[in-house]
């Protein structure tokens, strides 16, 4: 049965004014405008300059590990010269040392700072490890700095002794002085560089080989100058290992 409208509703009645719409036609609701869902506050990528030095809950590795080197570099600073010589020369990773206790002097070599806190590898030890510990673990970061150093020293030490025992040295050699972090920085440079976007990773690179070539075309410690340049290769090297190591928070680079 259809239903009409007969005149003005009254006051009293309890039905709506339907006097526009169509006979039989209920009223079509409109939608509202479909708004994007907000993007979750930790997904959004956002930088803190605090990121950029560690924590002991962010990055413990390297703050426990900064920590220490703070201190031995007190030490340093404060202790007699004769004392401190004697430190850096039983730490030496030099040919000697390594044929006799090589964990102990690999290990006590990564505990000084050559040049101390006011050597450009301390600064860049804090950045460099505090960048890569956040992305792929302390762990893996720890892998990272203890392979460059070990593996460094090793290539530039082993050829010495062999050219100790075959005589193209003479046998001061297999005494030299070796201690530092740098190795091992310069690995992490060189494995952080491949977790960063490439208009960063490149220009970074290249700032650094060139500086590690220009020390290694001074002649002032060649040796010294191939183990950065050696350690820099190995953590290039390890570029697939490291984006596998990835943390799932750290968002993926650009190959």
């Amino acid at each position: 049965m259809e239903r009409t409208v007969t005149g003005p509703q009254t006051a009293a009645s309890p039905l709506p004014d339907v006097s526009g719409l169509l006979d039989g036609v209920p009223r079509q609701r409109e939608l509202p405008a479909r708004v994007p869902a907000p993007t979750p506050a930790a997904a959004r990528p956002s930088f803190r300059p605090w990121h950029l030095l560690p924590t002991p809950t962010g990055t413990p590795f390297t703050f426990a590990y900064a920590a220490l080197l703070a201190l031995t570099s007190l030490v340093a600073a404060w202790a007699d010269p004769a004392l401190m010589h004697t430190l850096y020369q039983d730490s030496s990773t030099d040919v000697a040392h390594l044929v006799r206790t090589p964990v102990l002097v690999l290990l006590a070599s990564a505990l000084w700072i050559a040049g101390g806190v006011v050597s450009p590898y301390a600064g860049a030890f804090v950045l460099v490890l505090t960048a890569l510990e956040r992305r792929i673990g302390g762990a893996r970061a720890a892998c990272v700095f203890l392979a460059g150093h070990v593996l460094a020293t090793l290539a530039t030490e082993v050829p010495v002794g062999l050219a100790v025992l075959f005589g193209h040295l003479p046998d001061t050699s297999l005494h030299r002085l070796d201690y530092g972090i740098s190795f091992g920085v310069a690995a992490s440079i060189g494995a952080l560089s491949g977790l960063l976007t490439p208009w960063v990773r490149w220009p970074l690179l290249t700032l650094v080989a060139s500086q590690l070539v220009n020390d290694l075309i001074a002649f002032q410690d060649p040796l010294t100058n191939w183990g950065h340049l050696i350690a820099l290769t190995l953590g290039i090297a390890g570029w697939p290992l490291v984006r596998r190591w990835r943390l799932p928070a750290v968002a993926p680079v650009s190959a």
